[in-house]
């Protein structure tokens, strides 16, 4: 019922713009990202023997084409298709049968119809498969960023209706209904042999997120978000709250950001969930200084799970199961999460995080960042695997990031990037040292 009622509202709505204006601008393009990861104890730290916790090098190759039909300056329809084969060459297989070549599925990757200024009013409409990145993202991501965690990020869209009001000229509200299923079921895919799983389980969200210019100098967004998480396994549906707020400064090349959220709510059989999370950064830019440096310190806290309650007080990073601030360590948590998680990696809980780095313009199209982080834990744990948390101390470890960027041309660009963790006394006194590494290339058309 609903892939029927998402399938007909945005074919409805497409067919009547389409017949209403005769005159229609098109466009297209597409997209082309090859990639290199290595990844060396990266999973489990080499704790763990088993298939998924083992090292891999492999290279993926993410296709995208897109169209965009505008019928007159309110109205747009936009569509994607993309598809993320991989190939293995180390010795991970990718089945049963010892494949080295994931072959993957071609998905919709996004559709939907845009509607500006309806009725003559400062109030737009954004309904269907949409992301929420960049200038058209809720806050930086800490709680809204990736739709699909399951499948990296080949996408990382939602299927939602978005209703924005601006109400004055540097204040605006959004209104978001959300609906995130395990496994795509709204839209078809070719080739899908097992559809890939996207959630841990079917997903809605409603969201109130307010933005609010105060002069030139200070941003505040605050916001209310409801999530509801379906059963899956032995873990029960939660419906779980979440305010928070969300305020940046700016002036003279200081830039000082934060952000903090509670929640609350429960579990199906009466269990109380509550986390509280957030983050303060502060830093500096000399553009006018040879190689315009950069540097940023700051402070993550996510709550953890305190074992000696009945509650469940972990930090829940809602829509944001992503690489948000590092890439290597939201795979080494996989088993400290998967009673909550399920077998996605990026659910950030439990973590303090104290990082400072750096970023230097070698040339106009070169850059250089380092950063150095230091992560602990909340809480203690025990883990879903003995053989890799001591249960035992709350220092995770130390942090090396460096990555190097370069634009060939307007479309055509890459980087390099290395991640290496040391692990400390959270973990077990086997647990080795991880390296992540990356290169990328990719060209748009």
């Amino acid at each position: 019922m609903r892939r029927m009622v998402f399938y007909v509202a945005v074919l409805l709505v497409s067919v009547f713009a389409s017949s209403a204006y005769a005159e229609v601008k098109t466009d297209f393009g597409a997209s082309f990202r090859l990639r290199q990861e290595v990844w060396d104890n990266l999973v489990a730290l080499d704790t763990l023997t088993s298939a998924s916790a083992k090292d891999r090098d492999f290279f993926r190759l993410r296709v995208s084409a897109w169209g965009k039909a505008t019928f007159n300056k309110d109205i747009t329809l936009y569509a994607k298709l993309t598809t993320e084969p991989k190939y293995h060459i180390g010795s991970y297989k990718v089945n049963a049968k010892g494949d080295k070549l994931d072959e993957d599925e071609l998905i919709v990757d996004n559709i939907y119809i845009d509607f500006k200024n309806i009725f003559g009013a400062p109030v737009d409409l954004k309904i269907g498969r949409q992301d929420f990145l960049g200038p058209n993202g809720l806050g930086e991501g800490f709680l809204i960023l990736d739709g699909t965690p399951g499948d990296g990020s080949r996408s990382f869209y939602f299927n939602a209706a978005r209703l924005t009001w601006r109400i004055a000229e540097k204040h605006s509200i959004d209104l978001v209904y959300i609906t995130d299923p395990q496994t795509d079921t709204y839209m078809p895919v070719l080739h899908p042999g097992n559809k890939k799983q996207l959630t841990a389980s079917n997903e809605q969200g409603y969201v109130a997120y307010s933005k609010n210019k105060i002069g030139d100098a200070f941003t505040i967004d605050p916001y209310y978000i409801y999530k509801i998480e379906n059963a899956f396994g032995s873990t029960p549906k939660l419906k779980l709250n979440t305010l928070g707020a969300r305020a940046v400064f700016s002036q003279d090349n200081w830039t000082l950001k934060g952000e903090f959220a509670h929640q609350f709510g429960n579990y199906d059989g009466g269990r109380d969930r509550t986390g509280n999370g957030g983050y303060l950064f502060v830093g500096r830019k000399y553009p006018s200084v040879t190689l315009k440096p950069e540097f940023e310190l700051g402070f993550v806290y996510l709550s953890g799970d305190d074992p000696s309650t009945a509650k469940h007080e972990g930090w829940n990073p809602l829509f944001s199961r992503a690489p948000y601030w590092n890439e290597l360590i939201i795979y080494t948590m996989i088993f400290e999460t998967l009673k909550d998680a399920g077998p996605i990696p990026g659910y950030w809980t439990n973590m303090l995080i104290y990082k400072a780095g750096a970023k230097v313009a070698l040339t106009d199209a070169t850059g250089l960042s380092a950063a150095y982080s230091y992560l602990a834990a909340d809480e203690k744990t025990s883990g879903l695997n003995p053989a890799m948390f001591s249960n035992d101390g709350k220092g995770r470890g130390h942090m090396l990031q460096g990555m190097l960027t370069h634009n060939f041309n307007k479309r055509f660009n890459g980087f390099l990037q290395l991640e290496y963790f040391m692990p400390q006394g959270f973990y077990n006194d086997n647990a080795k040292n991880a390296l992540f590494f990356r290169w990328q290339l990719q060209y748009t058309l």
